[in-house]
């Protein structure tokens, strides 16, 4: 995603990379993005020259990250997988002072999807069961996806229901960047959503979308679904 966020930036008119975190030394000599791109292992170096930081790293890198955004002032638009719950902590504490935009999945086509599926959830009720059917790359470490799990939530609060009583079938396989598909079947009729991705830059472009939005926002903690806001609302 790194690569990616970086190649978008370096296109678009009104974007400047400010700075990007590495892991070592080795890799910050390796990266030649200009005098005007700070490189560094050290985190508060890179947001010292940033407006917005955007995380894509691990979860383990979580806590120095939003610490970081935390100290400095400045809004963060975060879209790691497999946060544990001390994770989601620090990020929930940090939205009470600048503005956080954390999502599973920076798709707009996603956040599109999650507000169909949980009106469906709710108008078809009980008669209708329902299943969320992933799929990703063989590299993909958690299971499911978080956006799986995003969907399963948005079910599971239009049923009244707790999220370990949605069914989720999970496949990997080859490079595929991610498919979700999330189906309501009663005894007569079978109804289907899908989301396919065919490459990883639409996340990179809602990222952007998001720290775009993030620069003029109060503190608090935010979703895709915020940064689209009254255009998804419009639109169903």
């Amino acid at each position: 995603m790194g690569q990616a966020l970086i190649r978008s930036i370096a296109e678009r008119d009104d974007l400047q990379l400010g700075g990007v975190w590495v892991r070592d030394a080795q890799q910050a000599s390796s990266l030649d993005l200009g005098p005007d791109t700070r490189v560094s292992t050290n985190i508060h170096e890179v947001v010292a020259a940033a407006d917005v930081l955007i995380d894509f790293s691990l979860p383990e890198a979580t806590p120095d990250v939003v610490a970081a955004v935390r100290d400095a002032g400045i809004p963060l638009v975060i879209g790691v997988s497999g946060l544990a719950s001390a994770e989601l902590q620090l990020i929930a504490a940090a939205a009470q002072s600048i503005a956080v935009v954390y999502d599973r999945n920076m798709s707009i086509g996603v956040a599109i999807l999650e507000r169909v599926v949980r009106q469906a959830a709710a108008s078809l009720g009980d008669d209708f069961a329902v299943e969320v059917h992933e799929t990703h790359h063989i590299h993909k470490l958690d299971s499911p996806s978080g956006t799986a799990l995003k969907l399963g939530e948005a079910i599971a609060a239009a049923r009244g229901m707790g999220t370990d009583e949605v069914h989720y079938e999970v496949e990997r396989r080859g490079e595929v960047p991610g498919d979700h598909a999330v189906t309501f079947s009663s005894a007569t009729e079978a109804l289907t959503f899908r989301h396919s991705v065919t490459t990883r830059q639409v996340f990179a472009d809602g990222a952007l979308r998001a720290a775009r939005w993030a620069l003029n926002q109060a503190p608090g903690q935010y979703a895709m679904r915020d940064v689209l806001g009254k255009k998804i609302a419009d639109s169903l």
